[in-house]
């Protein structure tokens, strides 16, 4: 009887398994066409936003995720919240110049986006940039492009590790661009590097079904906001600084 019991709990969990993994797939199918098609319209979107007057300078160098694709509105993406977070922290007006754009890889961001930094002066500046790198992954194209964009960025700028891909062989991926990155951010000086790979990482399935986009790959609202929170201590820092300590 104990046996026949194992049996068909086995049976259930693999039941339950498989139909869990079949609705994943066809959400993504489902929801992925769908999300690539809001491509034009976030950068549109950020684009009109970026040209409103602000007392504080905030700049975003990143990919799709910093234009909030999988978002339920562009502003809802970690660039939109730490945004929001500067100004409640500061009281003040803030301007957004979002650079990134869908599909960036590191050398991407140091071709197109890095130049555009020449003529600002950013107050706050982020740099999450690397997940488009792990599908064809080449750890020495991915350390020869992040040295060369790590080494003419402020030493100021706020950098982040590629967030969790949560399954093999990515994460294997994930883990050793980490390691890339983690060591040439020390060498170059930067005081910290938000953790989004430990964020995403500690939410586990959990946070699979619930802060991810129905394309499995961008974070919805959920998970735009935990990334955004991660950004946080960094960024209160470099406001202390820039006000004096005062803020």
């Amino acid at each position: 009887m104990l046996i026949l019991v194992r049996i068909v709990a086995a049976v259930t969990v693999a039941a339950g398994v498989f139909l869990w993994a079949r609705y994943l797939l066809l959400r993504q199918r489902t929801y992925g066409p769908r999300l690539i098609g809001s491509f034009p319209q976030n950068a549109a979107w950020w684009q009109e936003y970026g040209e409103r007057p602000g007392e504080l300078l905030y700049v975003a160098i990143g990919d799709s995720t910093a234009q909030g694709i999988g978002a339920s509105a562009p502003f809802r993406s970690y660039v939109g919240e730490i945004a929001k977070h500067v100004h409640e922290t500061t009281g003040k007006s803030v301007r957004v110049v979002n650079l990134g754009v869908s599909g960036a890889t590191i050398y991407g961001a140091y071709t197109t986006q890095l130049p555009q930094i020449a003529a600002l002066e950013p107050d706050i500046l982020t740099v999450m940039i690397g997940a488009n790198n792990i599908a064809a992954f080449d750890e020495t194209a991915f350390e020869k492009d992040l040295r060369r964009l790590y080494a003419q960025l402020p030493d100021t700028a706020i950098v982040s590790d590629v967030p969790s891909f949560y399954l093999p062989p990515r994460e294997t991926r994930v883990r050793a661009a980490n390691r890339i990155l983690h060591r040439l951010a020390a060498e170059r000086g930067f005081e910290t590097v938000v953790p989004l790979y430990r964020v995403s990482r500690r939410q586990g399935a959990w946070g699979m079904m619930t802060q991810f986009a129905g394309d499995l790959f961008h974070p919805n609202d959920r998970g735009y906001t935990a990334w955004a929170r991660a950004f946080f201590p960094p960024v209160d820092a470099a406001l202390r600084r820039r006000d004096g300590g005062s803020t």
